[in-house]
């Protein structure tokens, strides 16, 4: 914020284009169960295209697991989530059709998902 002679606010804003990041971008993500929409192959596609990070293991790096529709009650990878969670670590815990929707944000400029 700068002032110009007639002391009136002038706010200078940056590149709004910098400012739009899908939610994954630069994230650690990890999938738990079989998803019912993609094969797990895709949906790691769809999940670099909006710049996010697969990983196979939750750690204390971890932002998002996603839960696939087809688990069968909770996984290692949740509970080990979960515990985390509990000690402090900021993990997003989400449902597949979330991370569905998550995934049709699309940035300017990025290819088509």
């Amino acid at each position: 914020m700068n002032n110009n002679k007639d002391n009136t606010e002038i706010i200078l804003l940056s590149d709004p284009s910098e400012c739009l990041m899908h939610p994954f971008y630069n994230k650690q993500i990890v999938f738990t169960g079989a998803l019912s929409n993609m094969t797990r192959s895709e949906a790691a596609k769809r999940v670099r295209a909006c710049g996010g990070i697969m990983q196979g293991t939750v750690t204390q790096d971890t932002d998002f697991v996603i839960l696939g529709d087809k688990r069968r009650g909770v996984s290692t990878k949740q509970l080990k989530a979960e515990k985390l969670i509990t000690l402090g670590q900021d993990i997003q815990i989400i449902i597949e059709d979330d991370f569905i929707w998550l995934i049709s944000m699309q940035k300017e400029g990025l290819p088509p998902i």
